[in-house]
């Protein structure tokens, strides 16, 4: 599944993340072509922005270049979680990835990962692809201003945290079809303020591993981000 229903606000594009051009593909075709290329996965089912199911459809085939992996468009929500539970009404298997279409960069070696290590470990409730903290973790005394805000100065800092156990989630992240629809059906005010999936099903008791990303596993957030995927994959163009 990839949730590609973002609005692009942040991003400052004028339009649907998913559909920004980057080094002359839609962004969300360079995800749906490493799906295509994963040998474990044989259907994608693409969140889309409600009333852009058309457009976004066509961007996800200019990726499949006559592949075989067959492709379902479903209406996305407001809200990431809204999508991702519209398009887990469509999934028909026992195992299911999420991705979102922000990361471009994605492999179809580290989507085949992930879902090697789930099917590997019937214990466990999901897999996911996540990258060690490198940076030096500071805990602030307030929360940071809304919107980025530092014009009155930044926050105090109240002490350094041990990044020894820390890791910064990524997709893809691939669960059992069953423990991720608990997850989805548990109290809304949860799901709505979940910032991924792995973290609902860790909340309903799911157990959840860590598979080591790749350092290249970039999101496209901000202008800053875009114009560096530009670079990037312009090279792989």
């Amino acid at each position: 599944m990839i949730a590609a229903a973002g609005s692009g606000e942040r991003l400052g594009a004028g339009g649907p993340k998913a559909l920004v051009e980057v080094a002359g593909r839609p962004l969300l075709a360079w995800c749906v072509g490493a799906f295509a290329a994963a040998e474990s996965v044989d259907r994608a089912i693409v969140a889309a922005p409600p009333g852009l199911e058309d457009e976004i459809a066509g961007a996800a085939q200019t990726a499949l270049a006559g592949g075989d992996l067959a492709l379902d468009v479903v209406a996305g929500a407001a809200e990431r979680a809204g999508s991702v539970a519209a398009a887990l009404e469509r999934v028909e298997g026992e195992l299911v990835v999420v991705h979102d279409a922000a990361r471009p960069f994605v492999t179809p070696e580290l989507i085949d990962a992930v879902l090697a290590q789930l099917a590997a470990r019937p214990d466990v409730a999901g897999v996911i692809a996540a990258a060690p903290i490198t940076d030096t973790v500071k805990r602030a005394r307030e929360p940071r201003p809304r919107g980025g805000d530092f014009e009155r100065g930044g926050p105090t800092v109240a002490r350094t945290e041990s990044r020894d156990h820390l890791w910064a989630a990524q997709t893809p992240q691939a669960f059992r079809a069953g423990p991720l629809r608990d997850a989805h059906a548990a109290d809304p005010q949860r799901v709505a303020a979940a910032t991924d999936d792995a973290m609902l099903v860790e909340r309903a008791g799911g157990e959840v591993l860590i598979h080591p990303a790749p350092p290249g596993n970039l999101k496209v957030t901000t202008p800053e981000d875009l114009r560096l995927a530009q670079v990037l994959l312009g090279t792989l163009s």
